[in-house]
């Protein structure tokens, strides 16, 4: 007997704009409408192209511009370098970087998507106009994804893969330094199998991703789409459709009279669309990145027709709805005052950072020990952070003390640039130099060149 076959049930309407009804995959193969946002978005993608690929290897100080060091758990940005002592400097930094992302937000709303995220700029300005420089217009595409692989989709995954390797080795560049990557790029792979095994992994995740998940990245895997509600207000900028303007809708026809509103219905704003929505469905959805495509192929439109450019532009709900859009708003203030203070305190910090840490610590065992001689002796673990580039040698001192004898096996104490060492101290006191057994030292570290600290310490001995 025929088992029957289970059909599962087609969507009463549209659930993803990347999805069919009947749940399958709708490939988005947007049209290109060139404009003045277009050519103004052309511009900032590959200056920012740029930015990204020279960032790891233009130096500042001395230092590369932007280093994560994960090894030696160092963050290197601008010039500074902060270790993993500064972990409440970086907590100031991540903060300001934060609130600097709200309040872009509130006044801007996703200019971030649409202009400078990468998956958009690379997505949009580079492996999109290679694939119809490959593949040919968007009618072709579509007629390749129907009749299934083809010579030419061949080679422009073999493209894809090319610049992905290239963006995986930039990528790489970050955490390493490109000093080291082009080492590893001018040696054998089997010289260094686990950063050449994470660049293929980096490789293939960005092929996948700008060759087959594409737009579904920011749909489904970028958060930022689901905080909009958040982060946005009326009177945040967005994309938006001029309803009043537009409806009702009626297709333009030349030898009659225009009754009907603005918008022709000829359906560009959604053919250009890269992320496959309609704007005219509301001026806040999630999926759209404010990529300002269906604002250059409306303008086009209304240009061709006759009518005025700004049935789709860039406004505000409030303005949508009532015309009017206001500026200046309570969370404006918060953000921009929250942001002051926390660039202020991070600069303030890095201006009275010396080059290099001191942290003294007690030694392990007993507090102190009693000598033969009647000396009281004090252990002293002391560690020492370079912050420097180069080597420095580290002298250790008592300042004043009269009677106190310090011992240190490594004095200097070398430590090389960026690391950090750890070495042991003894001081030795009378047991007349107690109070209550307690003793307040000043010990002095200094590298004979730009550093030196007088830390105070408190030795134990006998109370009595």
């Amino acid at each position: 007997m025929t088992q029957p076959t289970s059909v599962a049930p087609e969507a009463q309407e549209e659930v993803l704009s990347t999805m069919n009804r009947d749940g399958s995959r709708r490939r988005i193969r947007p049209k290109l409408s060139k404009g003045r946002f277009q050519r103004r978005r052309l511009a900032t993608a590959w200056a920012l192209i740029l930015i990204f690929t020279l960032i790891p290897i233009l130096r500042m100080n001395g230092k590369p511009l932007m280093l994560l060091d994960i090894g030696r758990r160092e963050f290197t940005f601008f010039g500074a370098t902060f270790l993993p002592t500064d972990s409440f400097l970086l907590m100031l930094l991540l903060f300001a970087i934060f609130v600097g992302i709200f309040l872009v937000t509130a006044i801007w709303g996703r200019v971030w998507c649409g202009w400078a995220c990468p998956q958009t700029v690379y997505m949009e300005f580079v492996f999109r106009p290679l694939e119809v420089l490959i593949e040919g217009g968007r009618t072709r595409q579509i007629e390749i994804d129907r009749s299934g692989p083809s010579a030419r989709r061949l080679v422009k995954n073999l493209v894809f893969f090319v610049i992905s390797a290239f963006l995986a080795n930039t990528f790489l560049a970050y955490f390493v330094g490109w000093e080291r990557l082009l080492g590893w790029m001018t040696s054998s792979p089997a010289d260094h199998p686990g950063p050449f095994g994470v660049m293929l992994v980096t490789t293939a995740l960005m092929l996948a991703d700008f060759g087959w998940f594409r737009e579904q990245t920011c749909i489904l895997a970028c958060p930022y789409g689901r905080f909009q509600s958040v982060l946005l207000d009326r009177d945040s900028l967005v994309v938006g459709y001029d309803r009043r303007r537009g409806e009702p809708r009626k297709p333009w026809r030349k030898s009659e009279e225009r009754s009907a509103g603005h918008c022709v219905d000829c359906g560009l704003c959604v053919s250009t669309c890269p992320t496959g929505i309609d704007i005219r469905d509301g001026a806040l959805q999630m999926e759209c990145i404010a990529c300002t495509q269906c604002i250059d192929a409306c303008d086009a439109v209304m240009d061709r027709i006759g009518l005025p450019r700004g049935l789709v532009r860039y406004t505000s709900q409030a303005e949508l709805e009532s015309g009017r859009r206001r500026f200046l708003r309570p969370r404006l203030v918060v953000y921009s005052t929250i942001l002051v203070v926390m660039f202020g305190a991070l600069a303030f910090s890095l201006a009275g950072k010396s080059n290099a840490d001191v942290t003294i610590l007690r030694g392990l065992g007993a507090p102190f020990t009693v000598l033969p001689s009647g000396e009281v002796t004090n252990q002293l673990r002391i560690k020492i952070a370079n912050r420097t580039d180069g080597e420095r040698s580290y002298t250790l001192s008592l300042v004043g003390g009269a009677g106190l004898t310090l011992i240190a096996p490594e004095n200097p104490l070398a430590v090389a640039g960026g690391d950090s060492e750890l070495t042991v101290a003894f001081v030795n006191a009378p047991p007349s130099a107690f109070t209550g057994g307690e003793l307040e030292i000043t010990l002095r570290i200094s590298d004979g060149v730009d550093f030196e600290e007088d830390r105070s310490y408190r030795l134990l001995g006998p109370s009595s």
